[in-house]
């Protein structure tokens, strides 16, 4: 009956720590922001924060969030108010502030959630991985706000935002560690943003076609990406648990 209980026990924890706790918290203008909070099973002190592509939510990383906590880093995954629905998942924080809005517009929304990531969930260290839009918004907020993030991870990012100058002229405050990729045939929109970056850059190309925005983890051609990825976290936001 002990070792049925232990054995229960030990399958419980490794399945609730699979399941996301949904938290909300209120960006700078009073909007609430939804975002799914994730832990690994070992002790953790880095958050990866987890920002969607257009008109997605915080559903574009799920199965992303999971392989994250293997590695030891808990996440937060968060709906944007430009944004909808994503693998089923609708985007809240979009619905409360009426949809349809500006890239720009989110910029609130992912400041109040690293803010959240280093007061709420317990992190030392914060990174930022953004998709597409949000990919060119976390370069200009990282280098805006030092606090913003300790290390960046930009999936697709390009300029996005009404003009050709927007992320590119911010670049040259940014000091922290950068990654840099794409699917191969976008590499011509961040290769240039790479000799403008202060702090150190990897960029990664992918050998295969790659696919738009972070939904290159989860594709056919995943693997190269998390290879390139997960050794950009090794060197420079290593996690304290891990499997």
């Amino acid at each position: 009956m002990t070792r049925l209980l232990l054995a229960f026990a030990a399958l419980f924890l490794a399945t609730s720590a699979a399941f996301a706790e949904t938290v909300r918290f209120k960006a700078a203008d009073g909007v609430v922001v939804t975002a799914d909070f994730q832990k690994p099973g070992a002790a953790y002190d880095t958050v990866l924060v987890l920002y969607h592509m257009a008109g997605a939510s915080r559903g574009e990383y799920g199965d992303i969030a999971k392989r994250l906590n293997e590695l030891g880093y808990a996440s937060l995954a968060v709906d944007q108010r430009s944004g909808g629905k994503f693998n089923g998942v609708k985007n809240e924080t979009a619905a409360k502030a009426g949809g349809n809005v500006a890239y720009t517009e989110a910029i609130p929304d992912m400041q109040a959630a690293s803010a959240w990531a280093r007061k709420n969930a317990g992190a030392r260290h914060v990174g930022v991985l953004g998709s597409s839009y949000s990919a060119g918004l976390v370069l200009v907020l990282a280098a805006q706000d030092r606090k913003f993030a300790d290390a960046v991870m930009a999936f697709s990012p390009g300029e996005y935002f009404g003009g050709k100058t927007y992320v590119t002229k911010r670049l040259g405050d940014l000091k922290d560690p950068v990654f840099l990729t794409s699917a191969r045939n976008e590499a011509g929109q961040w290769k240039p943003f790479a000799s403008k970056i202060a702090g150190p850059v990897t960029g990664f190309q992918p050998d295969g076609r790659g696919r738009h925005g972070a939904s290159a983890l989860v594709s056919a051609g995943g693997a190269e990406y998390w290879a390139a990825l997960t050794a950009f976290l090794a060197t420079h936001l290593p996690a304290k648990g891990g499997s």
